[in-house]
């Protein structure tokens, strides 16, 4: 019961903030409750599969979905996060905490450029079809590589990509990123399957809290002032990644 609503109140902040969330589920999973680095890795990340689902749902019905960029970004993350799956046994699990944090705060790092530092441009040429193919294909890689090989959604490094690369606005990219995600999760989530990593009790627990708790979060996204969201999105993966150092 106290992982469900644990899940309850991080759910409705991934929702909010278009994250699947994996690396803040690590970080509470193997922080609170005690559970093994590489079973917390694989778990969650099989996890954010049915709570980005509920969330991306939520977005596209509230118009926050770039639905062709997603859908390019996602089918190559899919196969990339299988890849890295399948690499992340062989990391050691005292570097492994490690990694997954440093991950979390470059990303925070990029993401805070990108929303706090450059200037947000107002008019932007649109991209052709090759340049949304070809960007869209290198966007999918390295982000499902990340996300496999260290159990995290990376969902600040697809927003950025999708924020520069793709020229999506903070809105469309919160809530393309959670369709990204769910693809991204898939392979992950197989890969760790095949490893023999995922605790499917733990993670009905950790489902029946975050994909009620993402849904309702989605839903205040639109409502909320820029600043707001755009801080939120930067601090979620720091305080991940400071849990994840204790």
């Amino acid at each position: 019961m106290y992982i469900i609503l644990t899940m309850l109140l991080l759910g409705i902040l991934l929702g909010f903030v278009g994250a699947g969330g994996a690396g803040f589920v690590i970080a509470l999973l193997t922080l609170i409750f005690d559970i093994p680095i590489h079973t917390a890795l694989g778990t969650s990340l099989a996890a954010m599969a049915f709570t980005t689902l509920s969330g991306a749902y939520s977005h596209y019905r509230e118009g926050n979905i770039q639905l062709k960029s997603g859908l390019i970004v996602g089918a190559l993350a899919c196969v990339a996060s299988f890849a890295g799956a399948k690499i992340a046994p062989f990391i050691p699990e005292g570097n492994l905490h490690y990694l997954t944090a440093g991950m979390l705060f470059l990303s925070a790092v990029f993401m805070m450029i990108k929303l706090f530092v450059l200037k947000e441009e107002t008019e932007q040429q649109p991209l052709s079809s090759r340049q949304l193919l070809v960007r869209g294909i290198i966007l999918g890689l390295v982000s499902g590589l990340l996300s496999g090989m260290f159990g995290i959604g990376s969902a600040p490094f697809i927003q950025v990509g999708l924020l520069i690369l793709l020229r999506l606005s903070i809105r469309q990219a919160v809530g393309t990123t959670m369709l990204v995600i769910i693809p991204i999760s898939i392979g992950g989530g197989i890969g760790y399957i095949t490893e023999g990593y995922v605790d499917f009790i733990l993670l009905i627990q950790i489902l029946i809290g975050t994909v009620l708790g993402a849904y309702i979060g989605a839903k205040f996204t639109r409502l909320a002032p820029k600043l707001l969201l755009k801080s939120a999105v930067l601090l979620t993966p720091i305080i991940a990644g400071l849990l994840l150092l204790f």
